[in-house]
């Protein structure tokens, strides 16, 4: 991942052109595949200095992929007519330093923390072994099985770090589905009986956080499918898996 950042001076005869210049060049900016994301702000204190924000997948991508596709002809046309106001366009690398802060509560916390998540796994599993899809593949389950996937979620919810400094992380989740044979009638189970759960225990019942947690399950789960089936990928190295509020990458960094 690398950021992107171009500084404009553009005169106040200007801007409303200038805005509407990029309102058009954000069609084929928005279509390209390595780029991530975009944003322009206007400087408040001093209106004539904006500042473009674009996260591309690489700096590779961007001046190598695409600078040289088809998509670029069409955003050059717009914005040409101000490229001799650019002040400044640089690529930057993101640090470790970056955070949120508290004016947006995490997924973790709107759900009620580690309270919450201990409280939907233990019921859940006190139901599977009497669902008769899901029991066979719990049968002989470890007594921690619960308070273990109560951390793993929690953490991937914006949690305390307890699964990936005490349990294994990424890769020993992945492990744990090798050789499984789970199956899509038994995936698709787990998945409802979690949300049928999750309204039993109380857990908030919002669009935006049934949506995440939804979304979540979908991908969690068919990610378990891929590592239990007869050729899984090796296995991961990426970090824990970093869900947020709306649709974003599952990993960070």
């Amino acid at each position: 991942m690398i950021v992107e950042y171009i500084r404009y001076r553009i005169a106040e005869p200007q801007r409303a052109a200038f805005e509407a210049a990029y309102l058009r060049a954000a069609g084929p900016l928005g279509a390209a595949e390595q780029c991530v994301d975009y944003e322009l702000a206007r400087c408040t204190e001093d209106p004539s200095a904006y500042v473009l924000r674009i996260r591309w997948t690489s700096a590779e991508d961007h001046l190598g992929g695409f600078r040289k596709g088809e998509l670029f002809a069409a955003f050059f046309a717009e914005i040409k007519p101000y490229v001799e106001s650019i002040e400044e366009m640089r690529h930057y690398e993101v640090t470790a330093v970056e955070g949120k802060g508290g004016s947006t509560p995490t997924l973790y916390e709107w759900a009620g923390g580690a309270a919450a998540f201990d409280r939907l796994f233990t019921r859940f599993y006190e139901r599977v072994p009497e669902d008769e899809i899901l029991a066979p593949v719990f049968a002989g389950m470890d007594p921690q099985h619960a308070r273990h996937v109560a951390a793993w979620l929690g953490e991937v919810f914006g949690g305390p770090a307890r699964y990936s400094t005490e349990l294994g992380g990424h890769r020993h989740m992945a492990s744990r589905h090798l050789g499984r044979g789970v199956t899509e009638q038994q995936r698709s189970r787990w998945v409802a009986l979690l949300l049928d759960t999750a309204d039993e225990v109380g857990l908030p019942a919002d669009p935006e956080f049934r949506g995440v947690l939804a979304y979540y399950l979908e991908w969690g789960t068919r990610m378990a499918l891929i590592y239990s089936g007869p050729n899984p990928p090796p296995l991961p190295e990426t970090p824990m898996p970093r869900w947020d509020w709306g649709i974003t990458p599952p990993y960070r960094g």
